[in-house]
Formats: C-alpha cells, sequence, structure tokens
C-alpha cells in the first residue's frame, strides 16, 4: 500500500489536467484523495503568485469552481473551496457548468475572475475525476500543471487573516444567453430575428453529462423543436452510453434517434462539453475527418487562404479537400493543446490560422480566444447551416467533395516492458527500417509525429500511422484504404514484424 507521504503528486499529471480515480472501486485504489486535493489547492495559489504574478496578499483573489455530472464531483469542490477560503479567496461556486463556461467566467464582466477550476475528467469512466485550470490567459499548460503540483505546499502560501467568502452564481444561464445572442446575429434572419430556428428539428444526446442545457436553454429558445432529444439530465454513472463523440456505441446512438424521430440534425457532447460532434438528416456522422471538414470549409469561406491546424490522424482525403477550397492543412502533433499553441504560434509568425481542431473533436477557433468550445462549435455550424438553407441547401453540401476513405482500422499496441517511452521509440525506429524493405510502402518524410507510410495500389492506395499514446502506455497504429480488403492484407504482411517485438502485445493484430 502507497502511503500518502510516498505518493507522488506528479503521477496525477495528465498533459495539461490532473486526472485521478475519485471514487475507489474494486480494481482501482482512490489516488485523488482528500489530503491531495488540498494540496493541489495550495499549489494553485503558489502557481498565480509566482508564475502568473498575481499579489493575493494585496488584491482579493476571485476564483470560479464547477463541476460536470461526475459522482466525486461534490467532495473534490467541497475540499477546494474550504481550503481556498481558508487562504482568503474569494470563491464563486457556480455548480454545473461546463469547462468552456469555466475559462468564460475569467472573461464575463458579471464573474470577472482570476481563475477558475473545471472538475472533470472528460469522457472517462465514472470512478474518475480530474481539474482543469485557467487564468484570463487561458487554460494551464502541462508545465504549468507540473509546477503545481511540484509547489503543492503550505508552506509557500501565507494565509488571510480574513476568511474568503463564497458566492452562488449561475454561470450556465449567462452562457447560454451568450450562445443564443452570437447566434441570433450570426443567423441575422430579419423576419424571425428572436427565433432563428423555429422549423428546425434538432436532437442533442448529452449522454448524461453536462451539456443538456444546450437543448433546452439554447436551441428550444432560439424556437427549435427539441423533441426526441436524449440522455439530457446530468448522471454521473453514465447509464447509457459513454458521452464521447469520438465513440462508435455514442454516435450510433445519436444516429438512430435522428432517423427515428426524422430531425433535421443531431447533436452530441462529451461529459464537460469541450467537444462535439453532429449526425445529419440523413444519419451521416459528421465527426473526425468530417467535423473538420466541416468547420474548415465555413473558415475558409470567411477567411480565404486561412490556415488549418489539425492532429497527425487525419485523412490524406482532408489534406485534398482543404486545399482545393483555398487554405491549407497544417498536420501537427496529437492533442488539443498541441494543436492549439500550433496554431497560435503560427498567428504569430503572420500566418493566418483561423481554426485548430482534432479528430476527437477538440476544435478551437481564433475568433473565441483558441478556446476549444463544443457548444461554440455547434453554434457556429448553426450559423452556416442556415445560410446554407437560404441557398436551399443542406450542411452536407459542404462536404460533398471530400472523398471518403472504403476502410478504416486501429489497432492499439500495449507496451509491456519499462522504460515505456524508450521502448516506444526504439520500436517507431524498428518499423522504419522494416517498411524500408517491402515494397509498395512508402515513409512520408514530413510526418511530425510518429512513423506515417505511403501504400500503393496493392494496399489500397491509403496509408498508416504509428505513434505514441499522447497519456497511455501505447503504440497505436491506425490505418485508412480506399479500397476494400486491403488492410486486412496489410494486418497481415505487418504481423511478421510485430509478432517480433517482445515489448509489445499484438494480441489485437
Amino acid at each position: 500500500m502507497i502511503t500518502s507521504s510516498e505518493f507522488n503528486l506528479l503521477e496525477l499529471q495528465n498533459g495539461s489536467d490532473i486526472r485521478g480515480i475519485a471514487i475507489a472501486t474494486k480494481n482501482n485504489e482512490l489516488s485523488l484523495t482528500d489530503d491531495r486535493i488540498e494540496k493541489i489547492s495550495y499549489g494553485l495559489l503558489v502557481w498565480l503568485k509566482e508564475m502568473k504574478k498575481f499579489d493575493y496578499q494585496k488584491n482579493t483573489t476571485r476564483v470560479a469552481i464547477g463541476y460536470d455530472s461526475r459522482l466525486s464531483a461534490d467532495r473534490i469542490q467541497n475540499i477546494i473551496i474550504s481550503t481556498l477560503t481558508h487562504l482568503g479567496v474569494e470563491v464563486i461556486n457556480v455548480g454545473l457548468a461546463t469547462t468552456p463556461a469555466m475559462f468564460m467566467s475569467t472573461q464575463y464582466k458579471e464573474f470577472n475572475c482570476d481563475a477558475a477550476i473545471m472538475i472533470t475528467a472528460s469522457h472517462l469512466p465514472f470512478e474518475y475525476n480530474g481539474l482543469k485550470f485557467f487564468t484570463k490567459e487561458g487554460g494551464a499548460e502541462s508545465k504549468d500543471i507540473e509546477f503545481i503540483l511540484e509547489n503543492a505546499d503550505v508552506k509557500k502560501i501565507t494565509c488571510s487573516k480574513v476568511k474568503g467568502e463564497v458566492k452562488k452564481a449561475n454561470l450556465l444561464k449567462i452562457y447560454a444567453a451568450d450562445l443564443i445572442d452570437k447566434i441570433k446575429k450570426g443567423i441575422n434572419n430579419d423576419e424571425n430575428f428572436d427565433k432563428p430556428l423555429i422549423g428546425r428539428h434538432i436532437i442533442v444526446d448529452a449522454g448524461n453529462g453536462a451539456g443538456g442545457f444546450f437543448a433546452t436553454e439554447v436551441l428550444k429558445k432560439l424556437g427549435a423543436d427539441i423533441s426526441g432529444s436524449q440522455f439530457l439530465d446530468p448522471d454521473g454513472t453514465f447509464p447509457n452510453h459513454i458521452p464521447n463523440p469520438d465513440n462508435k456505441v455514442a454516435m450510433t446512438s445519436l444516429q438512430k434517434a435522428v432517423l427515428t424521430h426524422q430531425a433535421d440534425l443531431g447533436i452530441i457532447f462529451d461529459t464537460d462539453v469541450d467537444r462535439s460532434a453532429l449526425v445529419d438528416n440523413e444519419g451521416v456522422t459528421l465527426n473526425r475527418n468530417n467535423l473538420i471538414a466541416v468547420i474548415s470549409a465555413i473558415v475558409i469561406d470567411e477567411n480565404p487562404g486561412t490556415t488549418i491546424v489539425t492532429n497527425s490522424a487525419t485523412s490524406e482525403h482532408l489534406r485534398t479537400f482543404i486545399e482545393e477550397l483555398g487554405g491549407y492543412q497544417n498536420r501537427y502533433l496529437t492533442g488539443y493543446r498541441n494543436v492549439i499553441n500550433q496554431a497560435i504560434k503560427l498567428n504569430t509568425e503572420g500566418i493566418q490560422t483561423s481554426l485548430a481542431i482534432e479528430t476527437s473533436g477538440h476544435a478551437a477557433l481564433k475568433e473565441n480566444y483558441f478556446l476549444d468550445d463544443g457548444a461554440y462549435l455547434v453554434a457556429k455550424i448553426l450559423i452556416a447551416d442556415a445560410r446554407l438553407r437560404k441557398e436551399n441547401k443542406k450542411l452536407g453540401s459542404l462536404i460533398e467533395t471530400l472523398k471518403q476513405p472504403i476502410e478504416t482500422d486501429e489497432v492499439r499496441f500495449r507496451i509491456l516492458k519499462e522504460p515505456i517511452q524508450e521502448n516506444g521509440l526504439d520500436t517507431m525506429d524498428k518499423l522504419r527500417l522494416f517498411v524500408k524493405e517491402v515494397p509498395g510502402l512508402t515513409i512520408e518524410h514530413n510526418n511530425l509525429e510518429g512513423v506515417r507510410v505511403n501504400t500503393s495500389e496493392d494496399y489500397g492506395s491509403g496509408w498508416f500511422l504509428f505513434r505514441m499514446s499522447l497519456h497511455e502506455p501505447l503504440l497505436v497504429l491506425t490505418f485508412e484504404s480506399d479500397e476494400a480488403g486491403k488492410i486486412k492484407k496489410l494486418r497481415q504482411d505487418l504481423k511478421e514484424f510485430f509478432y517480433a517485438q517482445e515489448c509489445l502485445d499484438s494480441s489485437d493484430l
């Protein structure tokens, strides 16, 4: 048994988030314990003081805190509130919220918070929970999370003699009103300005996360028929399906609802609403490459010649689609913070970049603080949909020239031996050497992440990408082919290589 004193808080870091086990189960020991949450609260104030140069002794620090539907949220929130108020911080308890809304609490004049904390673990199973941090400048980076965890020590904090107040506020109400205002202005329907979505039947699937408000507090108030919407009530047991737009079961559930109710559109959110996806009236899923293509078409039309930053595992057909529209694709590294930071960097270098988006559904627009906001993304698409309807077109017309692959597949290889990173990189190096000896396979040298290989007609004129998982001890192999049955052949021909790698579990190949 690992004692609290032996536990390294850095084990809770998950990129630019903190994540851990918040509810003990048969297979998982509690890692987000009360004392560790308290220490993390200290670390937050040290970060604000030393990294963000905020003098919390001279100025009252105001921090908003909210959560999604997870069962452990109350426990975590109560500890953070108790700790921060003891240290003199004014806390705004906003209750149920979304991750994008929490950032906006640092922007809205009604809140004007110095920092915000979102209690969420995105789409992970119910026993997990975690923390995301924001200031007025944006979300915490990986280096910030590392600093917070390394400086989680009350000795570095001078306690205030005056206990901080706790106030309650309805952040989602103001956030929803903001979305309504933006959609109204975007559609600009003179005949029906207040109800521009009258006549539209739109289904929302919130997956029992925090996104149900979008149906009742946004779409319905804009005049849309939301009948058939499902799983809107927050429920941290997630009894229906994983709230994840990148999950096939979740997307199939939404497809079925749209077709059953003959809706015009279906919308799905992840638990904390920083990701989303759609289904059109014909049941076509608008996620992954299709979602990137839809929003790319919209922003390229508004910003000709702009660049779109994506993660590495996107289709060659997507690149062709973007370039034919007059835009440019910058295929970068996996990780939503990676693509966002790359987009920001390109803009500072004078390269017009309007969008950073991952196939997972994280989409951040320059016009919206480069904040990955699933609800704002949907609002942007609804505005474009209204314009298309005036031209007697449907949303799917935006991507009618996007070529679809015939086959896709993915295999995940668990790395069995330490050191994980070194073994993963060594395996990728070995694959590069193996591929050079296989006719019909060509390494793409401009690729920035992992090993990307283009395949000849013998393998369906497609590609595959072999890369390290961002957060798990895995290597991920993603396939795409333009001919049926060719991925099966490719998998068979790669078995010689993978079965020889003793550090991998290749049983799924």
